[in-house]
């Protein structure tokens, strides 16, 4: 099936989210399992991992790409790892907080795990090597579709252009789509990951 942007983007947007949030949710668990082990190898695979130290990542919810084999794999080689916390001052927004193997976490207002925003722990979003961001759907042009809550958007468009190549999406190979409907303020992704490829497009193409 192809989406494309049409006068009602918004509905359309809103079909998608529940199609592919429904195509993921019928994963089995050995398939979310296996899924979670296979994007460790695609992960360490990616060039710029190796050199970065400072990484943004996620824990998975709503049967979103398990990231926590990831997790520990980085916590192993020493990195470095954050996670989004709602900005408790700037609605819409997200910070990111260092987390440890001890870190306690709390259930935010949509009942995901959060550490606590301790200014001492919080790092600066251009200050991060890399940030991996969850996602509902993509495309082959770097189309990315959220949940609609637009905490990433609204965060990652405070990066200059030079470094939104540090933004990579995670997903399963079932959330692509055809074609994404965008807006204008929309930017595309430079990588999406999944289980089985890491994608890199450029100028709206894409290589795996």
């Amino acid at each position: 099936m192809c989406f494309t942007a049409v006068p009602d983007n918004q509905s359309q947007r809103l079909q998608l989210r529940k199609l592919i949030r429904q195509r993921r949710q019928q994963l089995s668990p050995e398939r979310q399992q296996q899924a979670a082990s296979n994007l460790v190898s695609q992960a360490l695979a990616l060039p710029a991992l190796s050199s970065s130290q400072h990484i943004a990542l996620y824990l998975a919810n709503d049967s979103e790409l398990d990231t926590f084999p990831l997790i520990q794999t980085l916590w192993q080689q020493g990195k470095q790892l954050y996670l989004p916390v709602l900005h408790p001052f700037a609605a819409g927004y997200l910070l990111f907080v260092r987390y440890d193997q001890d870190t306690l976490l709390y259930p935010n207002r949509f009942g995901i795990p959060e550490p606590l925003a301790q200014c001492h722990r919080l790092l600066p979003v251009d200050q991060l090597d890399i940030i991996f961001t969850p996602l509902v759907a993509f495309d082959l042009k770097g189309n990315r579709l959220g949940m609609g809550g637009g905490f990433y958007d609204r965060t990652l468009s405070q990066l200059p252009a030079k470094s939104r190549s540090k933004v990579i999406g995670l997903a399963h190979s079932c959330q692509q789509v055809d074609a994404v409907p965008t807006d204008s303020w929309d930017v595309p992704l430079r990588q999406i990951v999944t289980p089985e490829h890491c994608f890199t497009f450029r100028r709206g193409n894409s290589s795996e």
